[in-house]
């Protein structure tokens, strides 16, 4: 029997058939080399940076999730350049989100750029260029932090009938968010560290397609560069998985109620989040996406404002990063980010939303 709903398959999602006396997921299995057949060589495992019975369970989860043949990473960021630098060569063109994670734009305009790699930035809102002539259009929706949304349906078959690969960051919405893979992306990658594992305590990235040949090229990159999570990371984020569907339903309707409440104040500017009618990403999310994420995007006006904003807040942790337990917030201009200096990016966390509520109410009137 197939299984459809979202709680059920991250609950379940690659794990053993059950055993008498096992547990239901194995402990992490902490090896770099294995026991070999004397006579025959590898059976299974032989070494550890090639493979790993914790990671591959991982993997199976994951990929169960998205769709697609996945292979896990130390990190979102090592996941993106591991895709980036197995699929361009000197000479190529990529497209990259203008207003997408910052350290990808950094990555394109130093290792890339010094490789012979030339790279176009575009708004995730559009407008498109043609993309005749690109090796590769990599794609990021909702866009982080601004929280623009695109077509990945749409700019697929554009980038396709152009001869280009289209790879989507997956990270803000997660896989029970929407799913590109079904949408006519080739590729998908991801920090894992965000939502998908959602307890702040594990940094992971993964990619996942069903291209064979992407695969097996991605495949040997990260085995001959190594770059690859160890088996209590996978482990701690394979348990992390069951409670996804628990924590996305909380984050995401904290932020509508938050979203609402900011949009409502006349000293909070430019609110974004893609589930409100008004936002202008809200037709092509409403139409694409399966859940909106717990993340929004507000300007203060000024970083001083910011800091007595989070100061003033009991529940807001001030952090850089997204998706946890914990509702989150930090001004982005500070890492770089080409936003406005009062810029604000909040995670909605688990947190009770009456409550969520009354503490941003109280932070920003003492701001």
């Amino acid at each position: 029997m197939t299984f459809d709903g979202d709680g059920t398959r991250v609950v379940h999602a690659g794990l053993p058939d059950p055993v008498p006396g096992a547990p239901f997921l194995p402990g992490p299995v902490f090896a770099a080399p294995y026991h070999l057949d004397p006579v025959a060589g590898q059976v299974v495992n032989g070494y550890g940076r090639p493979d790993n019975p914790t990671r591959r369970a991982l993997e199976a989860a994951i990929g169960e999730l998205e769709g697609g043949r996945t292979l896990a990473f130390a990190s979102g960021q090592a996941a993106i350049t591991a895709t980036l630098l197995a699929t361009v060569r000197a000479g190529d063109t990529v497209a990259l989100p203008s207003d997408g994670y910052y350290a990808v734009r950094a990555f394109a305009a130093g290792a890339l750029r010094d490789l012979g790699v030339n790279t176009v930035l575009v708004p995730t809102a559009g407008p498109y260029p043609s993309f005749e002539g690109m090796r590769l259009v990599l794609l990021e929706t909702p866009a982080n932090p601004g929280l623009d949304v695109c077509d990945i349906r749409a700019l697929s078959a554009a980038a396709h009938a152009a001869g280009a690969l289209v790879a989507v960051d997956n990270t803000t919405p997660t896989p029970l968010g929407q799913r590109p893979l079904e949408l006519g992306a080739d590729l998908v990658v991801a920090s894992g560290t965000k939502a998908l594992t959602g307890h702040s305590d594990v940094l992971l990235g993964y990619l996942a397609t069903n291209d064979e040949d992407l695969l097996a090229r991605l495949t040997a990159w990260r085995a001959q560069t190594g770059g690859i999570p160890g088996a209590f990371d996978s482990w701690l984020a394979h348990r992390s998985l069951a409670t996804l569907d628990l924590r996305l339903a909380r984050q995401s309707a904290n932020a509508a109620v938050v979203a609402e409440l900011l949009a409502g104040r006349p000293d909070v500017r430019h609110v974004r989040f893609p589930g409100l009618p008004a936002d202008p990403s809200y037709p092509v999310a409403a139409a694409q996406m399966r859940r909106i994420p717990g993340i929004i995007g507000f300007d203060l006006g000024s970083a001083e404002r910011v800091g007595r904003f989070l100061s003033a807040s009991e529940l807001v942790f001030a952090a850089t990063s997204f998706g946890g337990l914990h509702t989150t917030a930090d001004r982005r201009a500070q890492w770089g980010d080409d936003t406005a200096p009062g810029f604000v990016r909040l995670s909605c966390g688990i947190e009770d939303a009456a409550d969520l509520v009354a503490d941003l109410t109280a932070a920003l009137d003492a701001a």
